[in-house]
């Protein structure tokens, strides 16, 4: 699943009239890129869930033929869902077995052919260096590659590290879920604390494209390749 519903308020004016997984970055949109990365790992049954301007998003993409995949799309409505909400409404599509979830606004390198092999509770997730707008990261890789989240009463935040938008899920994480869930992470918190959610640290290149500027940082990285 490709998470493509968020309204992009950070990225305005560029996405006043764009949805947000459809920006260009050197020609090519984030979505695209996205998509022909999964592809190529061999994900190829691909669901989609869009809000704001989500029709853009199903015209660019179509049935996904032309990237050799078959999409399949999860509308919900003008304001979207929250990332929970918007996964649980888009289970029917996912099916009984456990699922990628990736955002629509990251660029990264990471190999995700590597995660059909990996075995996991209710989640695992891939975690990344800090960047510089979110220097206290989210989580920490505890024994066992489980996950540990900051204590509100002590918010230590040595070792932790950034989640990177790329997790896989059993669809019981989110079957047994409060029927009002609409956020991810109380819901990662939660199943944090009965150690039942795993991961990975990732230290290749990855960036959240969630600014005008990362935009074009972004389309900076990709100069050298272009030529």
């Amino acid at each position: 699943m490709i998470l493509a519903a968020g309204r992009g308020e950070r990225m305005r004016p560029l996405t006043d009239n764009t949805p947000k997984p459809l920006l260009l970055a050197a020609g090519k949109s984030l979505i695209e890129r996205t998509i022909e990365q999964l592809v190529a790992a061999k994900f190829t049954k691909l669901v989609i869930n869009h809000a704001y301007l989500g029709q853009q998003i199903e015209a660019v993409l179509g049935d996904g033929s032309r990237f050799g995949a078959t999409i399949c799309y999860s509308p919900e409505g003008e304001n979207g869902l929250e990332t929970a909400g918007g996964i649980i409404n888009a289970l029917p599509l996912l099916g009984d077995k456990p699922f990628l979830v990736v955002n629509g606004d990251i660029a990264t390198n990471f190999p995700y052919a590597e995660l059909k092999n990996t075995t996991f509770d209710l989640a695992h997730l891939i975690l990344v260096p800090n960047p510089e707008h979110h220097q206290a990261g989210d989580f920490q890789i505890c024994a066992k590659g489980k996950l540990k989240a900051h204590s509100p009463s002590h918010p230590n935040i040595k070792n932790f590290h950034t989640f990177s938008g790329i997790g896989i899920y059993s669809p019981e994480f989110f079957t047994t879920a409060p029927k009002n869930s609409t956020k991810l992470a109380p819901l990662l918190r939660t199943a944090m604390l009965q150690q039942r959610v795993t991961g990975q640290f990732f230290d290749g290149f990855w960036m959240d494209i969630g600014t005008p500027e990362r935009l074009h940082a972004f389309e900076n990285h990709l100069a050298p390749q272009q030529v």
